[in-house]
């Protein structure tokens, strides 16, 4: 394990939005971090969907699904889509589901809890919007750096302690 969100705090205290304690942990990667790629949706994941098949190499998806509680954002066999393609984690503004699988799949996951319900699949949402939620505004392109102590975003790639 290794804990880099203190010493990125302690070196670029003026650069960093801290997010609100308010995520869990839950992929088998406790620490993780890349390039934002956003998604808006509220109980469907069909832009989820759509995103974890493409290259995701160096970059975290940032879901913002307004909070909901009610409906899974993430499922395993979409993060298992995502590790086969490279992507390194999410942060989820909402639930995911199948959270056992979960810590097996080479991804790192940050929501604010699990619930066994699927989403919708409507194909409503937006990719590479700036969204806002616990605290944070977080536009595409800005760096997300997570680890179990939280979740800090950056405007530029910050050198890792």
């Amino acid at each position: 394990m290794k804990d880099i969100l203190p010493d990125l705090c302690d070196l670029y205290p003026e650069q960093l939005q801290i997010a609100d304690p308010i995520f869990s942990s839950y992929g088998k990667r406790q620490h993780f971090c890349g390039e934002v790629v956003t998604v808006s949706c509220f109980e469907d994941n069909s832009r989820v969907r759509e995103l974890v098949a493409e290259n995701g190499k160096g970059k975290v998806m940032v879901v913002d699904g307004g909070g909901s509680k009610r409906r899974a954002l993430l499922g395993d066999m979409l993060a298992e889509k995502a590790a086969a393609n490279g992507w390194e984690g999410f942060v989820i503004n909402g639930a995911i589901r199948d959270a056992a699988a979960q810590t097996t799949i080479n991804v790192g996951i940050h929501a604010l809890c699990t619930f066994p319900m699927p989403t919708e699949k409507r194909g409503l949402g937006d990719v590479g919007k700036t969204v806002r939620f616990a605290g944070m505004t977080i536009a595409p392109g800005d760096y997300i750096y997570c680890d179990l102590n939280g979740i800090v975003v950056s405007k530029q790639p910050l050198a890792l302690p």
